[in-house]
C-alpha cells in the first residue's frame, strides 16, 4: 500500500470508509481494556511474593549492626539498604538516604526544601521573582506536575536519541539564573525509552550555569528495566555524579531511585543520592521531618533481592514477562502503519513506555476514538508541561499491564483509530 499522502482522495475515502467500519464493529464488543499507566501485570508482582515472608521470626527484624528495625531511628536508612540503593543509583553507600516507598515524593521533597530554604546557602526559592525548569520533552507526566504545584515556571527542552537538546540547555542556563533546574529520566526515559549519551551527561556536569544553585534531578526510575538480559542489549549509563565531581560541580545533581516497578508499586523502598555537603544538609532538614522511615521494608528487601546479582536475576524474569508484549507492539505498529507515513515510534532496550508520534493535529482525536471503543490510554499532551503538547502528535503506549491476548485486542484498536484519524486529517487539509 502507497503512503497515505501519495493515494488520491477516492482511494483514501474508500480505505476511511473501510476503517469507520472497522472501528464500529470494536466498539459492538464493549471492550474495557487499559494502557493508561506503567503498571506491572499480576505476574510481575506474583515474581515478588516471597518478600512477604523472608521475615518470620522476632529474631529475623534484627539488621546487620543489631537494629531492632520494629523500633526508631536510623533515619538515613539501614546500613544495608543504603548499599542496596546505592548500586542502582551508581553511588557510594555513605551519599545514599533511603526514604519511603516513593522517588516522586522524594523529588517533591526536595524542591521544596530548596523552596523553602534554599540549598547549601543560596537564596529560597520561594523569595525569588521567578524560578523556572527545564523540561526535556515527550517526558513523565508526574514531574510536571511537581514544578506547576510550586509555580514554576517550566520551559520545553526538545528530547533527541541521546538525551537533551544540550546547544539548547547550555544556552539557556548560562544566560538565566531564574532556570534552577532540569528533569532528566536518564535510562529508558519515560516515554521515548532512549539513554542519555556519555557526552550529554558530561556536558550536563560540564556546563555553566548562571544559577550557583542549578540541579539536575536524574530520576533514574528505569535503571535496571532492561527488556533483554543479553548485555548486548542493554543500554549503558554513564554516572551523573561521577560526571559532576569530574568537573568541579559535585553537588550539581540529586540522584532518584525506588524499587517501585521492582517489587512492589506502593510498598517498595526508595532513596536518594547526593554530593556530600547536600546529603548533610539533607539529613539536618530529615531530622526535622521524621524520625525513621519504614525499616522493616527496608529489611525485608534486602533479604529478598540480595545484591546487585539478586536485582540483575530478579529483574530478567520481569523481563521475560514484558518483552513479549514490547515485541507486540512494535510487530503491530510496524505491520500496520510502517508503509502508512502517518507514525513514528520508539523502539527501546528498556523501561515501560513506547513513545509514540502521529500526524501533527491528531492525538486528542486518536485518544478519544480509542476511548469510546473502549481502550484507555494516556491522555494526549500528558508528555509535555501544562499538558500542552504543541504538535498534538504524541502518545504513550503502556504495554505491561494487560495479558498479551488483551494487548493485542487493544492495539488493533488503537491502530484503527490512528489510521482512520490519519486519513481523516488528511483529506480535512486537502479540502482546506
Amino acid at each position: 500500500m502507497p503512503r497515505y499522502e501519495e493515494m488520491d482522495t477516492k482511494e483514501l475515502e474508500r480505505v476511511e470508509s473501510d476503517l469507520q467500519r472497522s472501528y464500529q464493529n470494536f466498539k459492538t464488543q464493549n471492550l474495557s481494556l487499559n494502557m493508561a499507566r506503567g503498571k506491572p501485570s499480576s505476574e510481575q508482582l506474583d515474581l515478588s511474593m516471597p518478600l512477604l515472608d523472608v521475615l518470620s521470626s522476632a529474631s529475623d527484624y534484627h539488621a546487620a549492626d543489631g537494629t531492632d528495625c520494629r523500633n526508631y531511628g536510623v533515619g538515613c536508612g539501614l546500613p544495608e539498604a543504603r548499599a542496596l540503593m546505592a548500586g542502582i543509583l551508581d553511588d557510594k553507600p555513605e551519599h545514599v538516604i533511603v526514604f519511603g516507598n516513593s522517588s516522586l515524593s522524594i523529588m517533591y521533597d526536595t524542591i521544596a526544601r530548596c523552596w523553602n530554604f534554599g540549598t547549601l546557602g543560596s537564596t529560597p526559592w520561594s523569595k525569588l521573582p521567578t524560578v523556572s525548569w527545564l523540561c526535556p520533552v515527550p517526558g513523565y507526566d508526574r514531574h510536571f506536575g511537581i514544578t506547576q504545584a510550586f509555580g514554576i515556571k517550566m520551559i520545553n527542552v526538545p528530547l533527541n536519541d541521546d538525551g537533551p537538546d544540550m546547544d539548547m540547555v547550555e544556552r539557556l542556563v548560562a544566560q538565566d539564573d531564574s532556570i534552577k533546574g532540569i528533569w532528566c529520566v536518564p535510562k529508558y526515559a519515560n516515554p521515548s525509552g532512549i539513554t542519555y549519551s556519555d557526552e550529554t551527561v558530561d556536558r550536563l556536569a560540564n556546563m555553566t550555569c548562571a544559577a550557583d544553585d542549578f540541579r539536575i534531578f536524574w530520576d533514574n526510575a528505569y535503571s535496571v528495566h532492561h527488556l533483554s538480559d543479553d548485555p548486548a542489549h542493554q543500554d549503558q549509563l554513564k554516572d551523573i555524579a561521577t560526571a559532576c565531581q569530574a568537573s568541579g560541580h559535585p553537588e550539581r545533581a540529586f540522584k532518584f531511585a525506588s524499587t517501585s516497578k521492582i517489587t512492589f508499586p506502593g510498598a517498595g523502598i526508595s532513596a536518594l543520592a547526593a554530593g556530600p555537603q547536600s546529603i548533610e544538609e539533607i539529613k539536618q532538614r530529615l531530622n526535622v521531618q521524621i524520625i525513621s522511615h519504614d525499616k522493616i521494608n527496608q529489611l525485608r528487601h534486602v533479604r529478598f533481592l540480595k545484591d546487585a546479582e539478586g536485582i540483575a536475576q530478579h529483574m530478567a524474569q520481569h523481563a521475560a514477562l514484558i518483552r513479549p508484549k514490547f515485541e507486540l507492539v512494535e510487530t503491530t505498529l510496524d505491520q500496520e502503519l510502517s508503509q502508512t507515513g502517518c507514525a513514528t515510534w520508539s523502539n527501546p532496550h528498556g523501561g515501560y513506555f513506547i513513545s509514540f508520534n502521529g500526524l501533527d493535529h491528531t492525538a486528542q482525536k486518536i485518544v478519544k476514538l480509542a476511548a469510546d471503543a473502549g481502550v484507555t490510554l494516556t491522555d494526549a499532551g500528558a508528555t509535555y508541561p501544562y499538558g500542552n503538547d504543541p504538535h498534538d502528535c504524541n502518545i504513550r503506549i503502556a504495554p505491561t499491564l494487560p495479558t498479551l491476548d488483551q494487548l493485542k485486542l487493544a492495539m488493533d484498536v488503537f491502530v484503527c483509530c490512528v489510521k482512520y484519524v490519519s486519513i481523516h486529517r488528511i483529506l480535512e487539509t486537502r479540502a482546506n
